[in-house]
């Protein structure tokens, strides 16, 4: 593939094999040509149901669907409110898939391309125009050029507009029944003379596999040496993989067997995962003979829910609580010496991935170094990796799922969530009715929950434009329980050096003995239960945290009274709020730390190095956790 040019990354095409060419050239035959689709370019195949979705919008808004069948069809996420697909068909963009928040409905615009294929076959979404002088395209056209309609459409419907001989991609800016005494009554996107004629096809993806098999190898060869050349003689780690049941950890397994033979595969069962993933993994193992370790978190989802809410994108407090947390048993129990884990992380999956190296160390498991080797892998390469190999996938992918994980993951797109009401109904109305619940108590309307604002902490501008549209009072910032007043900005103090003073509200979940215990991992600690004192002395700093939630630090520097007053609000927030996940204590290098009812510091061993405050959920959502 090409380098990226304008926003655009150049593909190829096979028109001989009708199939999408990942290397160089086919595998099988003649010559390729160049297309291009948009960034970031994660091309995946339709499969499954996710075909009968392309199908059934093109046959709702133009009265067919048949030009697709027989054929290879790939979709590429571009960005947009919710879930958003360019429909790439015989080497062309045909269309972009939309899913409509509000209406929970896919739409479809059309781009010329498919304009071209669907003029011979559309039975309805056609407008025949006067041919105009000039250009067409990007022109809008009054209902007076109308000649003829075929078909009822509304505004912002896709349209088949024939001018001449010119096929036009439009879009309806009247519906049909008001188009001609419009002003406005269509908008002309893009003109193109001809139709494009479409060979028969009668497809598989193993016909793709073989148009790329050389591609596909190589892609292979190159994960199999990397994994080879780090492990060198590292004979002393076992090679494991993080098995979520996804397709891209099924490829790192794939991967792992090619390079060392027998693994044992990872898998944290949060609880939330979908019936069929479960069943998946632990099958999965069974058939091929592979050792498999299962952990689950100590506490469950639902036990902290009450206290942190809906997890969010900016605010993911489960993925700790619910996954971390058994993953650290499972090294801990089973590594003592340390272990290489092989997971299946992508640059093209989200922002936060884009920079991952081949080697990672996690901070949160000691011991644990993860290798990344499908890393620079496509989607679409990642499914051809598993047809080569005849690997056995999640069969939830053949339901339009494109991400396998907790069934409530706040990751997912709304789109998913309405598949999900479909295919699994109770498990939908479950975490709905708690949601529907929690609005209530935090005085927020339903629709925060109906059309999944619930899902950010910090609502992008696309979900306040939304929330515009809909004529919604919605909170820019989400939130739950805890709340702080400041009462005196980093300031120079009248004895020298600076101070900052504030207020946390929260609900009291643990005696202020507790608060105190926290703040042992700070420095030495005076504590006086008669009066809900405690003092911190770090150096020439000083910390003061009192019962009420007064926080109160004074330091030399601005910096250092600023950074001393987050301490401390971190520690009240965590004494309060920790779900005894114990991740601090598998963090704690000096073995301090222990969980009873909260958190408890061994100060003869602690020496305030700060690993416990960095691995803890709550410390590193605390700007989330606090308004």
């Amino acid at each position: 593939m090409a380098r990226p040019k304008h926003g655009k990354e150049i593909f190829r095409w096979c028109d001989e094999c009708g199939s999408l060419i990942l290397g160089e050239g086919c595998s099988t035959c003649a010559p390729s040509r160049e297309f291009s689709v948009s960034l970031p370019a994660d091309i995946r195949p339709c499969t499954g149901t996710g075909v009968d979705t392309v199908k059934e919008v093109f046959e709702r808004k133009f009265g067919t669907s048949s030009f697709l069948d027989g054929r290879l069809i790939f979709l590429n996420r571009i960005a947009g409110e919710d879930r958003t697909d360019e429909i790439v068909v015989e080497g062309e963009v045909i269309g972009t898939l939309r899913f409509e928040i509000v209406s929970k409905q896919f739409n479809l615009d059309l781009k010329l391309a498919g304009a071209r294929m669907l003029a011979p076959l559309a039975t309805k979404g056609l407008v025949k125009v006067k041919q105009p002088s000039g250009h067409l395209k990007g022109r809008s056209l009054p209902g007076t050029e109308i000649v003829e309609i075929n078909g009822d459409f509304e505004i912002g419907d896709p349209l088949i507009v024939h001018s001449g001989n010119l096929i036009c991609a439009g879009v309806a800016r009247a519906s049909s029944k008001d188009a001609v005494r419009s002003k406005k009554a269509l908008g002309i996107r893009d003109a193109g003379k001809g139709r494009i004629k479409l060979p028969e096809r009668d497809l598989t993806w193993m016909d793709f596999v073989r148009c790329n098999e050389t591609h596909l190898r190589k892609l292979e060869s190159k994960a199999v040496s990397d994994i080879r050349s780090f492990l060198g003689n590292r004979k002393e780690n076992e090679i494991t993989v993080s098995f979520s049941g996804g397709k891209d950890s099924l490829a790192c397994y794939a991967l792992a067997r090619k390079a060392v033979g027998d693994v044992t595969l990872l898998f944290a069962n949060t609880g939330l995962e979908f019936p069929e993933t479960v069943e998946y993994i632990r099958s999965f193992a069974s058939k091929n003979g592979v050792r498999l370790i299962e952990g689950s978190p100590p506490t469950t989802f639902w036990d902290q829910f009450p206290t942190f809410g809906p997890p969010a994108k900016d605010f993911r407090w489960c993925c700790k609580v619910c996954k971390l947390a058994p993953i650290t048993s499972i090294i801990e129990d089973n590594y003592s010496e340390g272990v290489i884990t092989l997971e299946g992380n992508r640059i093209f999956e989200s922002f936060a991935r884009s920079r991952i190296g081949f080697v990672e160390r996690n901070p949160f498991v000691p011991g644990q170094i993860n290798l990344n080797p499908v890393r620079e892998w496509r989607a679409i390469e990642v499914w051809g990796y598993i047809w080569l190999k005849g690997l056995e996938y999640n069969p939830l992918y053949d339901k339009d799922f494109q991400r396998i994980g907790c069934y409530l993951c706040p990751a997912c797109l709304a789109s998913e969530w309405e598949t999900t009401r479909r295919t699994h109904p109770e498990l939908w109305r479950r975490w709905n009715d708690d949601l529907l619940q929690w609005s209530k108590e935090v005085c927020v309307d339903d629709e925060f929950v109906e059309h999944g604002f619930w899902r950010w902490k910090n609502l992008p501008p696309k979900m306040r434009n939304l929330a515009e549209t809909l004529e919604l009072r919605m909170p820019q910032v989400r939130t739950e329980q805890a709340q702080m007043k400041m009462i005196k900005g980093a300031s120079p103090c009248t004895a020298g050096g600076f101070s900052i003073e504030g207020v946390i509200s929260l609900p009291v979940k643990r005696d202020f003995s507790r608060v105190a215990e926290v703040l042992k991992v700070l420095g030495k600690v005076r504590y006086s239960d008669e009066y809900q004192i405690a003092l911190v002395r770090k150096g020439d700093a000083t910390l003061k945290v009192f019962g009420g939630g007064q926080v109160t630090a004074i330091a030399s520097t601005r910096e250092e009274a600023e950074d001393l007053f987050d301490l401390g609000v971190k520690s009240l927030l965590r004494a309060q709020m920790c779900s005894e996940c114990g991740i601090c204590v598998k963090s704690c290098p000096r073995e301090a730390l222990e969980i009873s009812g909260g958190l408890k510091v061994d100060e003869s061993r602690c020496t305030h190095c700060g690993k416990c405050i960095e691995s803890c959920v709550v410390a590193h959502y605390f700007d989330k956790l606090v308004a």
